[in-house]
């Protein structure tokens, strides 16, 4: 076995040696127990690891547009909510919960998506779960129902939620440690156009068309993309590639691994468990999921504002405010994109630092993500004040524009530092993780707007922001210096 350092978890190391192609990777549990199994070597082509990039980017760009379809589906209905609250007769809170019970779906259905996917396969869940969205997501408009209307947004949210809660687990099963910003590039190259997209799809087709169409074109979107994975993307998760592997004999006879009734019902119960398990005993699952889970509250309450913004303040047409969704693309592009590439820069460059012959330099702590974090912890409330005081002072619609690029660009900074953390301490069981980490995020992102039209009204746009600039900055702004200096011994409370 490798050396197993005091920093890193017993999950990583064990990762790490499977990554060095030593035979003490994962046990496939057999109807007898464990079975030991190993990749044939470092080179072995069944190892994601060895996979070509082509094979990986593949996958990962068809993963990306699944989660394109939720963030899209999340705020298309944004333009058109007034449209759809006279026609449902829905108040203004009925309207916004009618939103953002999209939302609260996604914060439940990786509790049950992230363990069935450690289980059974990342790719048979992802199958799964989108077509139990693309069901409930076509039933949201029909008879025009109110409860019809916020049952199918709460489960499709469910259901949509297996391509934003698989897709970093699945980068990891996929990409070695060192690679981890650009894999969360490629994994978010399409999905945080969703923001832009979701709106001004919405405005087009409920000013030309008939608002039920909104959710009917993310049906037919996402089963196009379903097609395309059932085809393209693999199984990645290694327990399950190495039960495979194990289940057949030198002869390539099939041996029977599956284990038993009451073995699987108590896998299962274990791991369907394990997320609020990990939740409750590991604080740093608690402060990483509150620097994702306050910024995306935020966020989600940005855009359920934006285009009325523009349309009340700036008197333009429906079609024309949802085409200021742009500025929030354009922030989220900047952050993904150019914030992966230098977050591997600044990971190497640390790691580069550390003595030769270290083991911390075979296993780099997580710690080494907190410069970009840092990055966006502090532009996120410079853009919260600049959006806000712009619209107060009735600036030109440009100098909003630019506001809620800065906003948006230093909320997926520290996010996608947060979760890339999360993958370096959690790899093993990385799903989990994220679930756990997602599930206060998306309740917040549940909460936050239905609160927004009292905020705005009492405190006008300049104060209300900088309300929430100044939450951020008590909150979020000490926690990159807190895992910096005392991150290690955070990541070992808990442990076992």
């Amino acid at each position: 076995m490798g050396y197993r350092s005091p920093r890193v978890d017993a999950d990583k190391a064990a990762l790490g040696d499977a990554e060095k192609g030593n035979n003490s990777t994962v046990q496939p549990v057999g109807p007898d127990g464990p079975v030991a199994a190993a990749w044939d070597g470092p080179d072995d082509p069944r190892d994601p690891y060895n996979w070509t990039k082509t094979r990986k980017i593949s996958i990962a760009l068809v993963i990306s547009l699944s989660q394109l379809v939720c963030l899209m589906t999340t705020s298309i209905v944004a333009p058109a909510l007034p449209q759809i609250a006279t026609d449902l007769h829905l108040g203004e809170s009925k309207a916004q919960i009618a939103f953002s019970i999209f939302v609260l779906g996604q914060a439940f259905g990786p509790f049950v998506i992230a363990p069935l996917s450690e289980v059974f396969g990342r790719k048979p869940v992802w199958i799964t779960f989108n077509l139990f969205y693309i069901f409930w997501n076509s039933l949201c408009p029909v008879g025009k129902s109110q409860a019809v209307l916020i049952i199918g947004r709460l489960l499709s949210g469910a259901g949509g939620s297996c391509g934003v809660i698989l897709s970093g687990p699945i980068m990891a099963d996929m990409f070695h440690q060192k690679d981890r910003g650009k894999s969360l590039a490629i994994a978010s190259m399409f999905p945080y156009l969703g923001p832009a997209l979701g709106p001004i799809v919405g405005g087009i087709v409920s000013q030309y068309v008939s608002w039920p169409w909104l959710f009917w074109v993310m049906s037919i979107f996402d089963a196009v993309v379903v097609a395309f994975g059932v085809v393209i993307v693999k199984e990645t998760c290694k327990p399950v590639l190495l039960r495979r592997k194990t289940g057949h004999d030198k002869g390539g006879n099939a041996i029977d691994l599956s284990p038993s009734e009451d073995g699987l019902l108590s896998r299962m119960r274990a791991r369907l468990q394990r997320p609020l398990l990990l939740l409750g005993t590991r604080p740093i699952i608690q402060i990483t999921a509150l620097v994702i889970g306050l910024g995306f509250g935020i966020y989600i309450l940005v855009l359920s504002f934006f285009a009325t913004l523009f349309v009340d303040q700036y008197h333009q047409s429906t079609t024309d405010s949802s085409l200021q969704y742009i500025a929030i693309a354009l922030g989220s592009t900047l952050a993904t994109q150019a914030g992966g590439q230098l977050m591997d820069a600044i990971f190497a460059r640390l790691r580069d630092r550390l003595p030769e012959g270290s083991a911390l330099r075979e296993t780099p702590p997580p710690e080494f993500r907190v410069p970009i974090m840092v990055i966006g912890a502090l532009l996120s409330p410079i853009g919260l004040f600049w959006l806000g005081w712009s619209v107060q002072a009735r600036a030109p619609w440009i100098m909003v524009d630019i506001g809620a690029t800065i906003f948006v660009a230093g909320t997926f900074l520290a996010s996608q530092a947060a979760s890339a953390y999360l993958l370096d301490e959690f790899t093993v069981e990385a799903a989990s993780a994220t679930a756990a980490a997602r599930m206060l995020s998306n309740l917040m992102g549940f909460t936050f707007p239905l609160f927004a039209p009292n905020l705005y009204d009492r405190l006008g746009y300049g104060w209300g922001n900088s309300l929430l600039a100044f939450v951020w900055i008590a909150l979020v702004v000490p926690i990159p210096a807190i895992l910096w200096y005392r991150g290690d011994r955070i990541r070992a409370i808990g442990r076992k």
